[in-house]
């Protein structure tokens, strides 16, 4: 088969799209190697990173990259002119799209076009506009309505995302719609070895603390993390630090305001975007991975932890309990006083913390990029 694969959210800057797309391609690029791909740095006129436009770092044989389009209009006048994406797409036999935009004329009349292939992350935008921005919601919308019209195949990345996909969208056949499971991108033994502590003094003690890991924006709950920390230490809780890991997002300009307004900010620390090396000694040494997210798609950051042997604290909200299962704790998101008494519990009970991050672990090995690579490459050869 000859594969075009969107790349376009795989930069330095990834966020939970991004590993999820780079992974794969990761996984398909060492096993599938039967295969051709076209690497597209660019897809759309939704999302562009330039810096994508110079990157060819997958060298395989069989792979090639599609247009370098440097800049947001370059890409918006090629990926708007149908002549210009037929062409580019003459000889491909599936065409798998990763960053929520879908050519609005895809179907067209034209049955020598490719199978189109479009992966559902999450329908947040749809479910709760109130945490987007409107322009992310109109172009997040567009892009899966436009899908629902015109792709042939769906990958959800979740059973809960694959639900919500189909409530949203009724016309699409559900038959079409494929559950494929992230994994984490710490499941290899080369990435545990490149960890190291951020560069902050509280890592180098040894003492424990608390980690939450994510994009600061209104549905990973941010705000209301802080207020449960706060409420468990006002309870006497052992002074362990929060420790925040995650780019800023958007609707949040007030979030550091309300963290130096909290009487506990002095133990509060706010990373902003890190390394995979240092996220990797994060989930190793954290006391708890705490999740309390309103919404996900899936959430890698809950699996990565897991993994690595993180007791797990979450929500339990839409796609977390499929991964945490009976092996974390699961929470309402505004329930304040069971997550005060969850860090209560995880700060002194050795014995539970040993028992659940045992547990984390055996749960995050039913979760593989070779599983998902199997999976995918299944649904490559019936949409081709």
């Amino acid at each position: 088969m000859k594969i075009a694969f969107d790349i376009s959210q795989t930069g330095n800057s990834k966020a939970g799209c991004g590993f999820y797309a780079a992974s794969l391609i990761d996984e398909l690029l060492k096993s599938a190697s039967e295969h051709d791909f076209m690497l597209l740095t660019s897809f759309g006129d939704f999302f562009h990173d330039p810096a994508m436009a110079s990157s060819s770092a997958r060298y395989y044989d069989g792979v090639s990259y599609g247009p370098s389009l440097k800049s947001r209009s370059r890409a918006e006048f090629f990926w708007r002119n149908p002549e210009q994406v037929a062409c580019l797409f003459e000889d491909i036999d599936v065409v798998h799209a990763n960053n929520f935009w879908c050519p609005p004329t895809w179907g067209n009349g034209n049955e020598a076009r490719p199978s189109l292939v479009y992966t559902v992350y999450d329908l947040s935008f749809a479910e709760h506009p109130e945490w987007t921005t409107e322009a992310n919601r109109l172009g997040c919308f567009n892009g899966m309505f436009n899908a629902s019209l015109h792709a042939d195949w769906f990958v959800a990345i979740s059973e809960a995302t694959r639900q919500c996909f189909l409530h949203h969208f009724p016309h699409v056949d559900p038959s079409r719609v494929r559950l494929i499971y992230p994994a984490s991108r710490f499941d290899r033994d080369d990435n545990r070895m490149l960890a190291k502590p951020p560069t902050h003094h509280i890592f180098r003690t040894g003492d424990p603390f608390f980690l939450s890991v994510g994009t600061i924006e209104p549905r990973k709950n941010q705000h209301f993390l802080v207020k449960a920390y706060g409420r468990y230490r006002e309870a006497g809780g052992l002074p362990i630090p929060l420790v925040l890991a995650g780019g800023k997002g958007w609707l949040m300009e007030d979030f550091n305001a309300y963290l130096s307004s909290s009487p506990w900010s002095k133990d509060i620390l706010l990373l902003g975007y890190v390394s995979e090396a240092e996220l990797a000694w994060l989930y190793t040494h954290c006391r708890a991975n705490l999740y309390p997210s309103h919404y996900e798609g899936f959430g890698l950051p809950v699996l990565e932890g897991m993994g690595m042997g993180a007791v797990t604290i979450a929500s339990n909200l839409t796609s977390l309990p499929e991964i945490v299962g009976d092996a974390g704790l699961l929470l309402g998101s505004s329930d304040l006083e069971g997550w005060a008494e969850a860090l209560s519990r995880v700060s002194k009970d050795e014995q539970f913390v040993r028992q659940l991050s045992v547990a984390a672990k055996v749960r995050s090995s039913f979760f593989s990029w070779a599983a998902s690579k199997d999976s995918l490459l299944s649904l490559y050869e019936q949409a081709a």
